[in-house]
């Protein structure tokens, strides 16, 4: 296998391509953090407890101050917290011992994404040691940025423009901080990864919504698109 290619819808007008060569899509990572205390009574002996519920409030806080403070204003990075865990609401007058938090961590470049891991487990366990408290951090690496080789991006847009014309194909498209496990097929092979656009008037219901509904008017496109860069493949 000489090269690898992509082809992925979006939500650009139909009848549109979109690429890039380099970081196109990023590194997508999860991570999680546990905070442990003595948990306490709330209203009777709050001052006898190590408040975990603070301490993941300065945390939250501090997060962040890394994609501010941290990364280069010329970089990309994304932190994001999708859960928090602790307590019960049967009993709000008990402060817990144990509370977790998980999010969503992305980036484009590899200098980047290691500051990122760097900073989430030296800002838990700073923070943890201030308030008296212990934590554990776990960083999951689910994939790797998304990267276009320089020579099959040129050919992925010259097969577009055969189907669609140079105007209707963007080659410098902004990066997206979605991922893509089309990645990890670059990391192998020179490749280039493309977005065809489907939308028009009758697309109420975007990519990724549970109610999503392609656009049937954008197959004959992909088809064209394929075809276009296969023939241009085997005269190479």
């Amino acid at each position: 296998m000489n090269a690898v290619y992509g082809l992925h819808n979006d939500a650009i007008p139909l009848g549109k391509f979109d690429i890039r060569s380099g970081p196109l899509l990023a590194a997508s990572d999860r991570w999680y953090v546990t905070f442990r205390g003595t948990g306490g009574h709330g209203g009777a002996g709050p001052h006898l407890a190590t408040d975990v519920t603070i301490l993941q409030a300065q945390f939250l806080l501090s997060l962040q101050t890394i994609v501010s403070r941290n990364v280069s204003a010329l970089d990309s990075a994304v932190i994001s917290v999708g859960a928090i865990e602790s307590g019960s609401f049967g009993s709000v007058n008990v402060m817990p011992d144990k509370i977790c938090i998980g999010g969503t961590a992305r980036s484009l470049t590899e200098s980047v994404r290691n500051t990122i891991e760097r900073r989430i487990n030296e800002l838990a366990n700073g923070l943890a040691s201030s308030f008296g408290c212990t934590t554990e951090v776990e960083y999951v690496r689910q994939g790797t940025a998304l990267i276009n080789h320089e020579e099959q991006t040129k050919r992925a847009i010259k097969a577009a423009e055969a189907v669609v014309g140079e105007a209707n194909v963007d080659g410098n498209r902004v990066p997206c901080m979605g991922g893509e496990d089309f990645a990890l097929m670059l990391l192998e092979r020179p490749g280039a990864f493309i977005f065809m656009g489907i939308s028009d008037e009758t697309m109420t219901r975007q990519l990724h919504s549970p109610t999503y509904d392609f656009n049937d008017e954008a197959i004959p496109l992909g088809v064209a698109y394929w075809i276009s860069l296969v023939q241009q493949e085997l005269n190479n």
